[in-house]
């Protein structure tokens, strides 16, 4: 986030495409929840990323105004609202098409059950999911690093709560090995998902102190409290 706001020389563009990549899920999803077509939801994220880093915008996210996650909301929000009164002046058809917000929306521009949630929801429950597929992505990584990724697979449905199938005894069988040392790997991959999780949510604050409580809120978000 620092590097980001930096935006110096490859450092700076580095550090921009990796913001893009790792929020465009939740700010596309809360465009899409808006009533934002697909194709304008997309044009304005991009936007929205460029302009932040254009004009230095992360340099002011400090403790004091929150955590990144509403500091980003906030400035997108701010954002949405200049390009509707800019698009709103123009007095023409093309553009941007600023329409109702259709319910069953919720940036995925699948097929979904209509529901009831905020574009505010929608933005905090996909950050939050998105926030856990980079965990386990990075324990992936890992994996693979270490010549292990034929173990990752099959225990990671243990860390998000899946069922799997046979529990600790299937999963051994199938790999050729104890069910005590299945369970001693699920237990170090358990430690080691919490390490990484830790460390991405303490990316996105300035104040070490707010990990535990945005954790906290984080599950909560996605367990629909």
């Amino acid at each position: 986030m620092l590097a980001a706001g930096a935006d110096a020389g490859h450092v700076g563009r580095d550090a921009l495409e990796q913001l893009c990549r790792a929020y465009w899920p939740p700010i596309y999803a809360y465009a899409r929840r808006t009533g934002l077509s697909p194709e304008d939801a997309r044009d304005l994220t991009q936007g929205f990323f460029a302009r932040l880093i254009e004009m230095g915008s992360l340099s002011r996210a400090d403790p004091e105004r929150g955590r990144f996650r509403s500091f980003l909301l906030g400035a997108f929000k701010h954002f949405l609202a200049h390009e509707r009164d800019r698009v709103q002046a123009l007095k023409r058809g093309g553009g941007v098409h600023w329409v109702r917000a259709d319910p069953g929306t919720d940036g995925s521009d699948s097929a979904t059950p209509v529901d009831l949630r905020t574009p505010d929801r929608v933005y905090d429950e996909r950050w939050a999911a998105a926030l856990l597929e980079r965990v386990l992505g990075r324990l992936r990584q890992e994996f693979t690093a270490s010549g292990r990724a034929e173990l990752f697979d099959p225990f990671k449905d243990f860390l998000v709560g899946q069922p799997v199938e046979g529990g600790y005894t299937g999963v051994a069988s199938r790999l050729g090995m104890t069910e005590g040392a299945a369970k001693m790997t699920v237990t170090r991959l358990r430690d080691r998902y919490r390490r990484l999780l830790r460390a991405e949510v303490a990316h996105t604050l300035v104040n070490a102190d707010d990990v535990d409580d945005e954790l906290r809120q984080l599950l909560a978000i996605l367990r629909g409290e």
